[in-house]
């Protein structure tokens, strides 16, 4: 049997966990305001997870919801790929434990760790693995638990109101169609900004011991980030990321009906829609609701956008995330 000629995302999931964090929540733990957090990153609330909404729990989750959306069985599955920053542990990677929960022990498993671009190497990463004829029905999962590792405090404040907890799916499976599905994907990064966005320690560079006495004195367990450098490469290298895609699949702009970006900031998502001349109207946002879930993101947007109508059938979508490492990516789809 030849090999497919495409690959297409046939089914999508997600889950929240259901406590809700408002800005006025936080406001009661450090300085800051509804006002200041909306103007600056338009969130307006995000999820916490209980203590079972794990890494691992919530992606399978999604997983599920994902498959039944495809209309398959979970045993149809031959291959789990996961991104995520916030693994259940340091070892084994968290897809494990999805397969583990899923019931579906032996089939292929890997973790994808490119933070708030793993949307997007996942989605290439799968439709590379059908098109081969490795796997016929690729399941992929973004799940992220952040609360359990943010600064609750003034010095922290910037960066813990940004992030909140969540997970989403997506199943891609082989298609003999080259006009719909994964189009193109164009992928990048630059390590000359990983220390802009990181998470320093516990690290096994750290010698003697890979968790210092030191890591919660000195904040370095918590995430760090320089925001405006951020906000300046992602503004910068997501239009070029768009149009790349765009350009190797053979369209143009005016051709997307709908733009899913990673959810990091409102006002960085409406500074790229504007410098690429893109209509706002055609941009998904939910960062209001659910903050930076950073590799589930770009997936929760998708799904509700799929869920809610404002992707249909012959719809061309285009993906498009940029975070930490720096990595940065986007796929054109068409559905």
């Amino acid at each position: 049997m030849a090999n497919p000629v495409a690959s297409k995302i046939i089914g999508t999931g997600h889950y929240v966990p259901p406590t809700v964090v408002t800005n006025d929540d936080l406001a009661k733990r450090f300085d800051t305001s509804d006002e200041w957090i909306q103007q600056r990153t338009g969130i307006k609330e995000r999820r916490y997870s209980k203590p079972e909404d794990t890494t691992a729990h919530m992606g399978a989750l999604a997983a599920r919801a994902a498959v039944e959306d495809a209309g398959l069985e979970l045993t149809d599955i031959d291959c789990i790929l996961l991104g995520t920053l916030s693994p259940d542990v340091t070892f084994p990677g968290s897809s494990v434990f999805v397969q583990r929960e899923l019931g579906l022990h032996g089939i292929a498993c890997m973790d994808i760790r490119n933070q708030c671009s793993a949307y997007l190497y996942m989605v290439a990463t799968a439709d590379a693995y059908v098109r081969a004829g490795l796997f016929k029905n690729v399941l992929i999962i973004g799940s992220e638990v952040h609360s359990t590792g943010i600064d609750f405090s003034d010095e922290g404040r910037d960066v813990t109101v940004l992030f909140g907890d969540g997970a989403a799916a997506a199943v891609i499976s082989a298609s003999d169609d080259p006009k719909v599905g994964v189009l193109q994907s164009c992928l990048h990064a630059d390590g000359a900004g990983a220390e802009l966005l990181w998470i320093q320690n516990p690290g096994s560079r750290e010698f003697p011991h890979r968790a210092p006495e030191s890591m919660y004195e000195d904040k370095s367990v918590y995430p760090g980030m320089d925001g405006r450098a951020v906000f300046k490469w992602a503004t910068r290298k997501l239009p070029e990321v768009i149009r790349e895609a765009l350009d190797k699949s053979g369209y143009e702009l005016d051709d997307i009906d709908v733009l899913v970006p990673h959810q990091a900031n409102m006002r960085i998502n409406q500074m790229v829609a504007k410098q690429l001349g893109f209509p706002q109207e055609k941009v998904v946002h939910n960062i209001q609701k659910y903050g930076n879930t950073t590799a589930a993101s770009v997936g929760i947007a998708l799904d509700e956008a799929r869920k809610d109508g404002r992707i249909k059938e012959g719809s061309l979508v285009c993906l498009a995330a940029f975070g930490s490492g720096f990595t940065w990516g986007a796929s054109i789809l068409r559905f």
